[in-house]
């Protein structure tokens, strides 16, 4: 099969879809692999790389999209939407139930999409799983750097002193990413509470974390009894396809100190908290009722050499499969892959997409 890898051009996207041991795989199974010109640089994998690994370098972006399956990192963005074709396929994050217009795009060019973060296999979001990690992790990173109180936080210390007390964490979603913010938080030392809404799960979070993470069953008046004292709350809740639930109203953030931060890792998916917007590396905060609000869409972007490592060890043998066996067989052999397909023939092919559309569903074709 012929594989596009393009050159990422969402802004502060430094991550690249494949590394060149990825891309050396992928020909030595037989495939014709293109790889846009500079499209490692923000990961330091340089054009001789992919070249060593048997990768053709393409000059222009339209080299790379004229091939049969395109492997991207992010959602295209609008300058990209004159590439989509219906002989084609995309396997990307795309996040669609929060991107009307892409949606609308791949529906009018009859695109084959595929989705990293709706293939799910027993339980599990196996390619969303490694960046819901990184997020998790660097939402404690940025949320303890923006409490300072010359980038507008409150000034408080997450880990606290010897004779002062910690900041207070608050966890929403019991999730690989919410399970990651509050081990790092912990790790630091301070005081976490995560909030999930499965009580098995609940049960699960409560053997695997430290002692110091305390876990609660989430409804709104337990979140409204912690919000007067907390100072970071990590947005981290999850429906698989679906706009994100809103689970902070404007009211509720009244009821926070001022200065206290909150991040947003479900920005991607419109975000958990009402008062959110779409943010980027370049100006990632904004301040909304005293509070600092964190919610870049592309958190992992900004630790590149880790997330494109991360991405291809998960994406790499998907992207195999597909590659040998084309797309209806993959559908019907690869578990977990008919769970990705978004759109095909015009048509939306993932339930949770078309409800939070409004669009008409159509089930899988393949299975």
């Amino acid at each position: 099969m012929n594989i596009g890898i393009p050159k990422e051009i969402k802004i502060n996207e430094n991550r690249v879809a494949c590394t060149p041991a990825g891309v050396r795989h992928l020909v030595g199974s037989g495939h014709h692999v293109v790889v846009e010109c500079g499209a490692g640089s923000g990961s330091h994998l340089n054009d001789e790389n992919y070249r060593r690994a048997g990768a053709v370098i393409a000059d222009s972006p339209e080299e790379v999209w004229k091939n049969d399956l395109i492997v991207k990192v992010k959602e295209p963005i609008a300058q990209e939407f004159q590439f989509f074709r219906e002989d084609q396929m995309l396997f990307a994050f795309l996040h669609l139930a929060n991107a009307p217009e892409l949606t609308d795009s791949l529906i009018a060019a009859k695109t084959t999409s595929i989705a990293y973060e709706t293939i799910e296999y027993g339980g599990r979001l196996p390619l969303l799983t490694p960046m819901s990690e990184i997020a998790g992790k660097m939402s404690i990173i940025m949320g303890g750097f923006y409490l300072a109180r010359d980038q507008g936080g409150e000034g408080k210390l997450l880990g606290g002193l010897p004779g002062v007390l910690p900041g207070k964490v608050l966890i929403l979603g019991g999730g690989s990413a919410g399970t990651n913010a509050a081990r790092a938080a912990a790790g630091l030392g301070a005081e976490v509470t995560i909030m999930e809404i499965n009580q098995e799960r609940l049960r699960e979070l409560d053997n695997l974390l430290p002692p110091q993470v305390h876990t609660l069953y989430a409804n709104e008046q337990n979140l409204e009894e912690m919000l007067a004292d907390v100072d970071l709350i990590v947005g981290a809740v999850l429906v698989t396809g679906a706009t994100a639930p809103k689970l902070l109203t404007r009211s509720m953030l009244r009821k926070m100190k001022r200065g206290a931060v909150v991040v947003d890792i479900a920005i991607d998916q419109g975000g958990c908290f009402e008062t959110s917007r779409p943010t980027t590396h370049e100006n990632p905060v904004f301040i909304e009722e005293g509070i600092v609000h964190y919610c870049v869409t592309n958190m992992p972007a900004a630790y590149p050499l880790t997330s494109t490592e991360g991405l291809t060890g998960a994406t790499l043998p998907y992207i195999r499969r597909i590659a040998d066996l084309g797309l209806e067989s993959a559908m019907v052999m690869v578990p977990g892959l008919s769970g990705g397909l978004n759109t095909w023939s015009g048509r939306v092919t993932h339930k949770a997409v078309a409800c939070s559309l409004g669009l008409p569903f159509h089930d899988n074709p393949f299975i």
